[in-house]
């Protein structure tokens, strides 16, 4: 397992971050994820002298309101690898280094199966190949308004994007102007208060892991105003409270899985919502996605096979994207 661990690593800093002999790199991290950390540092003092590392512990889920606190943590690195078990990508010290033209990666960490995440082989992925999935269907997200999701199961969802840029994330940093994610995705900063229908989550409840059973969320000016009573709903419910911020009750991002060696299998959050075939809703904070909610955290819900639609124009069947038919005026 230490081969594939050390694969996951260099993947990591040569493909992702592209770390040069000049950068200064900072790893964030945990106790819990040492292991992680020390083969990423490694195999970049294999391509540079200065790799330090910050440890923050008995933080948690909360550890994206430190770095909200902290916005300065960043600050005389290069580049940084956010290695720790929650997404740093939508904090305050995030977007700072990443408007100062900094690299930065997020990469959390966290599993249920007892295998780090740099084990799994959907870090493999071609990056060449997610770009290019991500650029057939970019443009009709750039100019649409509205966007519109069903499923078989009974999703029906309709939400604003107006004015918002989307992007996509493939873990390399020079595709994602200068910062990424572990999760290959293409994703929506959408209007705060305009998510409207239902939601039926088949597949992940993003750090709880896997639904047993569907539930049904009902949407209402962009927040969860219902979940279905079963015991998964009820994981999820306790789960939304514990932060104590009605902000991760609000729907702001939409995300589509562009990674087709990834697979929702409830073991790996970032694995999830990579999944092709998949679609997320992202809820609570959003503000380096490029909206505008502050919020104590952030998780993702993913759903399988939608049917997506940009202004009634289709883009995706049962999880498959499709090149939408040309509109013709006259």
């Amino acid at each position: 397992m230490e081969e594939k661990l050390s694969r996951g690593a260099q993947i990591v800093v040569r493909d992702w971050v592209r770390l040069k002999p000049w950068q200064s790199l900072l790893i964030v991290t945990s106790n819990n994820y040492m292991r992680e950390a020390m083969a990423i540092k490694n195999a970049a003092l294999k391509r540079t002298l200065r790799v330090d590392m910050l440890i923050v512990d008995d933080v948690g889920k909360d550890v994206g309101i430190y770095f909200d606190e902290n916005e300065v943590a960043f600050d005389g690195y290069s580049a940084i690898i956010a290695a720790t078990e929650y997404s740093l990508v939508t904090t305050l010290a995030a977007k700072r280094v990443i408007g100062q033209g900094k690299k930065f990666l997020s990469l959390p960490l966290s599993t249920s199966d007892g295998i780090s995440m740099l084990e799994y082989d959907f870090l493999t992925m071609d990056t060449k190949k997610s770009k290019l999935m991500a650029n057939i269907i970019m443009d009709y997200l750039i100019e649409c308004s509205t966007i519109r999701v069903e499923t078989k199961a009974g999703t029906n969802l309709t939400m604003s994007k107006k004015g918002r840029k989307p992007g996509f994330y493939n873990g390399v940093c020079r595709d994602g102007k200068g910062f990424s994610s572990a999760s290959i995705e293409l994703y929506v900063p959408i209007i705060e208060d305009s998510a409207e229908g239902t939601m039926i989550v088949d597949c992940s409840l993003g750090y709880l892991g896997k639904c047993n059973e569907p539930i049904k969320l009902i949407l209402r000016e962009g927040k969860i105003t219902e979940i279905q009573n079963n015991p998964c709903g009820e994981k999820l419910r306790e789960y939304i409270e514990s932060y104590e911020d009605d902000g991760l009750y609000v729907a702001s991002e939409f995300g589509i899985g562009l990674n087709t060696i990834a697979k929702c299998r409830g073991r790996c959050y970032i694995e999830d919502e990579s999944a092709y075939g998949t679609f997320h809703m992202g809820f609570g904070r959003n503000l380096a996605l490029g909206g505008q909610l502050e919020a104590n955290g952030h998780y993702d819900l993913v759903a399988t096979a939608p049917d997506i639609f940009v202004d009634n124009r289709q883009i995706m069947s049962d999880g498959v994207i499709i090149i939408p038919e040309p509109v013709f005026i006259g």
